[in-house]
């Protein structure tokens, strides 16, 4: 494989990850003017909301079916059109069953396209013998941040969610389909090492461990973008200008973090990156639980997105390691659990907050974060600074 054709397909894998993270942050991030749109009740909108991780989880487990016939690239080229359509198809209806259509579409379309996605990403990183996962995943924060200030605007100018998704879509769509035809599916490790295919399928017994920092990665996410404005304004006396800060600075932190990841993992090992992050996540929830006023909490959120930005890339990365010649499959089945955790965290935390506190609340994400710690030694082997497998692979001169 050429130095030009890996440069091309991490770049290309990059501009995926980034229109991804784009469109997510502007569906979740105008929840309140779909409700509006198709008249959804308080009482119904939460089905709506659990039937989209639900469904990814789904469409999850038909792209491990999948790549046993088609390699994930073909996955990731539909996928990721199937998305942006449904994103549009989200703004442009106004019944009820529109709305039932394209939020199911969205769902079963971006389980496989997170799937998929990580798969080229780990399968990548194994073909360069070094830590580029947190990069992508930087990409996918950057376009996350943009399309939360898109969604911003929009609300401001009090804007239609179909006039604000159709220029999206409209940018996104094409580039995205030009950028599938750079895409590299990486090799098997036992096929980079010794030219031949083959390897020992997933055990899921040794596959939870990862499955569980996974879903402790995501509660302590959704208790963020779903709790932090409401925590700072009610629980913080925050205003409520200054109660939507939070959650950007958390995207910004997360950006920078991953941006900076990649480098630590190469230099001190992915265990050390994960351990470090997981106390610095921990001390977050903490200082957000402990604060004193809106400002400290603030402080809380910052340290919470330079914890928790590693944790991801990194379990998806030692899932390739641990089956290195199964990835795919590893990576499809540990992405459910993305979304286990997304749907547990919110209404846990929603709910010991209204029983207890949601101080006390926030100690809880703090906790399972912490057991992180346990499963650390999940993260490490001889080659895991360089994003390998246990024996280093081939390491090619790109950058």
């Amino acid at each position: 494989m050429t130095d030009a054709r890996l440069r091309h397909g991490r770049a290309s894998l990059a501009v995926s990850f980034f229109a991804q993270g784009m469109a997510f942050a502007l569906l979740v991030t105008r929840i309140p003017a779909i409700q509006d749109q198709y008249g959804i009740s308080d009482g119904l909108l939460p089905v709506f909301l659990a039937a989209v991780p639900i469904l990814a989880g789904a469409g999850s487990v038909c792209t491990e079916q999948l790549i046993k016939r088609v390699r994930p690239s073909v996955v990731l080229r539909f996928a990721q059109p199937a998305v942006l359509l449904a994103l549009l198809g989200a703004g442009a209806g106004g019944q009820m069953w529109q709305a039932a259509l394209s939020l199911g579409a969205f769902g079963l379309s971006v389980g496989a396209l997170d799937a998929s996605m990580n798969m080229l990403g780990v399968s990548l990183q194994r073909t360069y013998g070094r830590s580029i996962m947190l990069g992508f995943h930087a990409s996918y924060s950057l376009g996350g941040i943009g399309g939360a200030s898109l969604a911003w605007a929009g609300a401001h100018w009090h804007l239609s969610l179909l006039a604000s998704y159709l220029p999206v879509v409209a940018v996104l769509l094409p580039v995205c389909l030009v950028a599938s035809r750079w895409y590299v599916d990486g090799e098997p490790a036992a096929e980079v090492a010794t030219g031949t295919p083959g390897g020992k399928p997933v055990v899921f017994r040794l596959l939870l461990p990862l499955c569980l920092v996974m879903s402790f990665a995501y509660i302590g996410d959704s208790t963020v973008s779903n709790w932090s404005a409401k925590y700072l304004q009610d629980t913080l006396g925050s205003s409520e200008q200054l109660s939507t800060v939070p959650y950007n600075v958390y995207m910004v932190t997360t950006l920078l973090g991953r941006a900076a990841g990649d480098f630590g993992v190469r230099r001190f090992g992915a265990a050390a990156v994960v351990r470090f992050g997981t106390v610095l996540a921990a001390a977050g929830f903490g200082v957000v639980a402990l604060a004193p006023g809106p400002w400290v909490g603030m402080a809380g959120f910052t340290l919470l997105g330079f914890g928790l930005c590693v944790i991801v890339p990194q379990t998806f990365a030692a899932a390739g390691r641990l089956f290195p010649d199964s990835s795919d499959a590893a990576v499809a089945r540990l992405n459910i659990f993305n979304y286990v955790g997304f749907l547990v965290g919110s209404p846990l935390v929603g709910a010991l907050g209204d029983a207890w506190s949601y101080r006390g609340a926030m100690l809880v994400p703090m906790v399972l974060v912490l057991l992180t710690l346990v499963y650390a030694r999940s993260f490490g082997s001889a080659g895991a600074r360089y994003g390998g497998g246990h024996e280093r692979p081939r390491t090619v001169d790109v950058g």
